[in-house]
């Protein structure tokens, strides 16, 4: 059963001219509507208006165009029901059998701080959603069905199977478009009921854009299946990695795998915490992450100097770990690494063809690139027992001059750039966290205790091991010390200034002990609680 009628309607009109072309080619009768239409029409395309094919015109400002029994009889008729066809044939309704659609951009427009309440609404897609439904549920069987597209990538395939022996899109294409329709309008359907119901139940404004509560009463999130793993975190655990639809640039699922084995489940996680650091940095920067843990941070003209920095810090941890730089990696940084360390994932923007060639001689090693980007998740979430814990994610910058300086003593200029390196670093290591900073590097790393002067003592001991000093360093603590011992402890390690959020009911005698010891403290007014 060849494809003889095709109906194109889309919003997203890439190659959309192009497939036309294609299947004009191949004898296929054009169907569309509106701009698609008219695009096709300029095109030099034969194409007929789905105005002339249903004898109905649009009504209601193009609101009803395509809800008529000629298009839905023709996408929903099975092609093995002789009942079926009998009824077409007695309607003179024609079958459609490939179906071309892509939805209005609801969640395009209500992206746009101006965007109101009308448009928004305006924006909802009715008819497509309906077309694509009828098409996917008619996908057929393996002598013929409906065949459905939303997404220009899949256009080739369709062509190419039509080249094939059996004149038509196989089977198990068919199904596969099918279930990316079923996904696509489920998806599309809960943007819009998270949008509606994150509305303050009161009167919308027609043209300003819609007062919003702070949270949504509904959300739905759509994923992607991207890759079955071998396990989970442990190998009795089955796990895959799944991507929002669509993943946002600059974030961790926007990867290009360049070379190496396949991603882990501890890869993956491992991988995230490593470029959301390095990524939060301005200044060349390369962050060594081991179990979700940064174990070495630093910054450097070059992405070698910055990378022989934070190896230092702690070089039994890097063993294994993963390595994310903010810059471009040339052929001296890959050099160092391969000749230095077992590494698992590296990750950066891009790498010179130089450094992919050094890589390559390690074909373990998985070496991503990711692109620069903006974007963010819009909801942190965590599963427990029955639902969902679900929160912003921690996006809050250090704003200095919203820090309060509360001992006799403030900090140099030197010492203030090494208490925000601390502050940004220890933001991404699991509560309790630690971190001393010297020049723009991390010399301890104290991550993960019940007891924050605990974490304060193992951050001492690795930079012993690790053959650093911790005179005249630079700390951070995500949340505030509750008791003096925890000042106690990184002063006598060597630090000579503190940074922390402040808030504890003990403050005044953490204050004194900093004055007794002649140390800076500051306030941020803000803690980094990571678990």
């Amino acid at each position: 059963m060849k494809i003889k009628t095709a109906l194109l309607s889309v919003s997203d009109k890439t190659g959309i001219v192009e497939l036309a072309q294609a299947l004009a080619k191949r004898g296929v009768r054009l169907l569309s509507t509106g701009g698609t239409a008219k695009m096709l029409a300029q095109a030099g395309l034969d194409v007929t208006e789905v105005a002339d094919f249903t004898g109905s015109p649009e009504i209601l400002d193009g609101r009803v165009k395509t809800l008529h029994p000629r298009i839905h009889g023709g996408l929903l008729a099975r092609r093995d029901s002789a009942e079926h066809l009998a009824t077409l044939k007695e309607q003179s309704i024609d079958l459609i059998d490939l179906l071309v659609v892509n939805l209005y951009p609801f969640r395009e427009t209500i992206a746009k701080p101006d965007s109101t309440f009308a448009q928004a609404i305006e924006n909802i897609d009715i008819g497509g959603p309906a077309m694509l439904r009828a098409a996917a549920k008619n996908h057929g069987t393996v002598e013929g069905g409906v065949t459905c597209l939303i997404d220009p990538a899949d256009y080739a395939r369709v062509l190419a199977d039509m080249d094939g022996p059996a004149g038509q899109p196989s089977y198990a294409l068919r199904l596969e478009l099918a279930t990316k329709v079923y996904a696509h309008t489920a998806a599309y359907d809960g943007a819009i009921a998270t949008y509606l119901s994150s509305l303050v139940a009161a009167e919308p404004a027609q043209e300003a854009p819609p007062e919003r509560a702070a949270w949504p009463r509904t959300i739905t999130v759509q994923m992607q299946q991207h890759q079955v793993l071998r396990y989970g975190e442990n190998p009795h655990q089955g796990a895959a990695f799944y991507l929002d639809q669509p993943s946002g640039k600059g974030l961790l699922g926007s990867y290009r795998q360049r070379q190496g084995k396949e991603l882990s489940y501890n890869n993956i996680a491992d991988a995230d915490a490593a470029w959301e650091c390095a990524r939060s940095f301005n200044s060349c920067a390369c962050i060594i992450v081991k179990h979700a843990n940064p174990c070495g941070v630093a910054i450097g003209d070059t992405p070698l100097l910055a990378y022989q920095q934070a190896f230092k810090t702690d070089p039994t941890s890097a063993f294994g770990g993963i390595i994310a730089f903010n810059h471009a990696v040339d052929a001296e940084t890959a050099q160092a690494i391969t000749a230095q360390q077992f590494v698992e994932v590296l990750l950066a923007p891009s790498y010179s063809a130089d450094a992919l060639a050094i890589f390559a001689a390690k074909k373990n090693v998985r070496v991503l690139e990711i692109p620069q980007g903006d974007a963010h998740n819009d909801f942190d979430v965590k599963r427990v027992g029955g639902g969902w814990l679900v929160q912003n994610p921690d996006d809050r910058k250090a704003v200095p001059d919203n820090f309060k300086i509360v001992t006799n003593k403030a900090p140099t200029e030197l010492q203030m750039r090494d208490l925000l390196f601390a502050w940004k670093v220890a933001k991404y290591v699991k509560s309790n966290a630690i971190v001393f900073v010297s020049n723009g590097m991390t010399v301890g790393v104290g991550a993960g205790q019940m007891s924050r002067i605990d974490s304060a003592r193992i951050a001492s001991i690795k930079a012993e091991n690790a053959g650093l000093s911790l005179a005249g360093s630079a700390v951070a603590s995500d949340a505030f010390f509750p008791f003096r011992d925890g000042l106690d402890v990184v002063a006598q390690a060597g630090a000579t200034c503190v940074i922390q959020p402040g808030g504890s009911i003990r403050d005044n005698e953490v204050i004194a002990a900093a004055n007794e010891r002649d140390i800076a403290m500051v306030f941020t007014g803000a803690r980094h609680f990571r678990h």
